[in-house]
């Protein structure tokens, strides 16, 4: 039962941040820092994301075969490939390097 509590609640929460989201006057959103702000705060997010599932499982830090293919992925975008080949090598490394690690 507690689940379903915590489930209504983080629903009412996101609905009332998105509530109060919409209740923003115009010209605040309309600032230079703000624009900047809600530009660069996804990409921020994001790579927190990535840093959080990339070297930890748990509470624990780990450098696993996920940390070879997320270098994988920043070679591939410093020398400018296409998105789906930055996947491809990201997937390709960690799968060598947990195919070499289990062998």
């Amino acid at each position: 039962m507690n689940v379903w509590i915590a489930i209504g609640a983080t629903a009412l929460g996101c609905y009332v941040v998105k509530l109060l989201g919409l209740l923003v006057p115009a010209g605040i959103l309309d600032r230079p820092l703000v624009k900047r702000l809600a530009a660069l705060l996804p990409v921020a997010l994001l790579a927190a994301l990535t840093a959080q599932q990339t070297f930890a499982d748990g509470r624990v830090p780990v450098l696993d075969a996920r940390a070879a293919g997320l270098a994988a992925a920043a070679v591939a975008l410093l020398l400018r490939a296409p998105f789906l080949f930055v996947v491809a090598a990201a997937v390709v490394v960690t799968a060598g390097v947990r195919a070499a690690a289990g062998a």
